[in-house]
């Protein structure tokens, strides 16, 4: 978690726990691969869903992306022409709540038409069926037609007018989920050289968001 909110390197988390940093990395990088950070969020989107009244599993998702400045030494870089941005993008698929389902890692020259079809992918297969609202970014037949092949309704609208963002429906929650993200500062400029490393780390800071919300929900039950 300390890596993620505070930006600290391997070698900085590894002094401040007392252990050698390889063996903290290990770690990470074991769990990346089991998939235990993907299960643990799962667990706890799951279960706030159910604490807020709601099933399990969503019925209809949002999905957008955020380009992020990346550093020279990350694994991959593009260039996003329209905001002036020389890293990746990040595009992701949440719930009404804001919790992602799905995540998916591009460079910032990839069109979000593109770039959000493995995280619709992932969630068809997850057995999704309902809709998936986008902005006007989301446009254009082949990504409709992709979603029908997966069973998904594909709806998108513009939620802007005069070059300001406007809240529509539930779309807008997904514009917090990334204002979220930006409280972590690993996650504000990327250094990560892998597609697995960063995914794991947006994964872990939606879990430290979920954490601390279940904590104050157990605070407020023992207080009342």
């Amino acid at each position: 978690m300390a890596g993620c909110y505070g930006g600290m390197q391997w070698r900085t988390v590894g002094l401040l726990t007392g252990l050698p940093f390889a063996t903290v990395y290990s770690c990470f990088a074991r769990w990346e691969r089991l998939g235990l950070w993907k299960a643990l969020l799962v667990d706890l989107f799951r279960r706030w869903r159910v604490a807020c009244g709601d099933t399990p599993e969503p019925s209809a998702v949002v999905m957008d992306s955020r380009s992020c400045r990346s550093s020279p030494t990350c694994g991959k870089r593009g260039i996003d022409g329209g905001k002036k941005i020389k890293g990746i993008k990040i595009n992701i698929v949440v719930d009404k709540h804001g919790f992602p389902l799905a995540v998916n890692i591009t460079t910032a020259n990839v069109h979000d038409t593109v770039g959000i079809i493995p995280t619709l992918t992932e969630i068809s297969t997850g057995g999704f069926r309902g809709k998936s609202l986008g902005d006007s970014s989301f446009q254009g037949k082949k990504l409709k037609s992709v979603g029908q092949d997966l069973g998904l309704d594909i709806e998108t609208k513009v939620c802007g007018a005069n070059g300001q963002f406007v809240p529509t429906e539930i779309r807008w929650v997904v514009e917090r989920s990334f204002a979220w993200l930006s409280r972590y500062r690993r996650l504000n400029t990327i250094f990560d050289r892998t597609d697995t490393s960063l995914i794991a780390f947006v994964r872990i800071a939606f879990i430290s968001i979920l954490a601390c919300r279940f904590r104050r929900l157990e605070t407020a039950e023992t207080m009342a």
